[in-house]
């Protein structure tokens, strides 16, 4: 729990929130309370028992798989909004946890779906106390924490974006079929993060067009910045998929290209021991020189078979032949 106003600022460690309707009274200070795990239903039937919070609002906390989203409930006594927060685990795997608001008139309540913090950076604001943190209310501290989520995007864009850029390199260095598999990869992953990013920044234009007195002047000021944002990172997840696609576009042809000339070496060789072979096949027949049948000599039968020198001269013609067809080919430019 954080209980704080323009001149000063409490964290206190809460094991339960069964009196939180106490813990709320004063009207001189703004309260966070920041719940981490969903696995205790005791902290949800206190809500609504004691803050009156919708059940259906409670079941869309525990469903985490909620869009980015933005609703107003019972006559602007409370609103609960949905964002994404997204990281990298293990192994560098993208991880798309859930984290829940609900914000009333000096209260915000954060709900996240796991232990992975992302709000380090708003705690030493409030610790601190400079800039608007104290003094904008339970609104402007909501848009503090989701401004950190969306600038949270851009450090994982910058993170594919080194990436791809490496995997640049090791299609002009080392080009191997792990290149295919790492692009894809990043690729499933822009989507996904295009797949958050699209409703976050409707949910945010819905908080900067609201008539709702929870939400401030001085947030939706602010919250146009964060708006903004999303617009960047769409154009930036498009601008990191067409990187992607060209490595595996450049992937693709660096590979057909050199089946291509492995594909010339061997049509080289085989041109070359073409004729040669059919040479070696027309005397490896071996013609009988004696007639089977009367004993007779024939000596016209193939008379080159027989000759003197015919092994040599066989060599003669078969290395002239290949010579003449390696100058061909090189002057043809096969070799280059």
């Amino acid at each position: 729990m954080h209980t704080y106003n323009d001149k000063s600022y409490k964290k206190t460690e809460l094991e339960n929130i069964n009196n939180i309707d106490k813990l709320i009274e004063n009207k001189d200070f703004y309260y966070w309370f920041d719940i981490k795990g969903l696995a205790d239903p005791n902290i949800f039937e206190t809500l609504y028992d004691k803050l009156d919070i919708s059940r259906l609002v409670l079941e869309d906390i525990t469903s985490s798989y909620q869009r980015p989203k933005l609703d107003e409930y019972d006559n602007d006594k409370y609103i609960f909004s949905v964002s994404r927060h997204l990281y990298l685990g293990e192994d560098n795997v993208l991880c798309n946890d859930q984290i829940s608001f609900i914000l009333s008139e000096r209260t915000l309540i954060t709900f996240q779906e796991t232990y992975a913090d992302c709000f380090e950076p708003v705690r030493k604001r409030l610790e601190i106390g400079k800039g608007n943190i104290r003094i904008g209310g339970s609104s402007y501290l909501m848009y503090a924490i989701m401004d950190v989520i969306v600038d949270n995007y851009f450090a994982l864009l910058n993170f594919w974006g080194e990436e791809l850029d490496a995997i640049e390199d090791r299609l002009y260095d080392h080009p191997d079929k792990r290149i295919m598999y790492d692009t894809q990869a990043i690729k499933r992953s822009l989507i996904t993060i295009r797949k958050v990013t699209w409703p976050e920044r409707d949910k945010l234009n819905d908080i900067i067009r609201t008539d709702s007195p929870l939400i401030s002047d001085l947030t939706k000021t602010y919250m146009k910045d964060a708006y903004d944002h999303c617009i960047q990172i769409i154009d930036f997840i498009e601008s990191l998929k067409e990187i992607a696609s060209a490595n595996i576009d450049m992937n693709l042809s660096i590979i057909s290209n050199r089946m291509n000339e492995i594909m010339k070496v061997l049509t080289i060789i085989s041109s070359i021991f073409i004729p040669l072979t059919f040479i070696a096949g027309i005397y490896g027949m071996n013609f009988s020189r004696e007639d089977p049948a009367t004993g007779k000599i024939l000596k016209d039968n193939m008379p080159e078979l027989y000759a003197e020198h015919g092994y040599l001269y066989t060599w003669i013609v078969m290395g002239v032949i290949a010579v003449i067809q390696v100058i061909y080919f090189w002057r043809k430019g096969w070799f280059k």
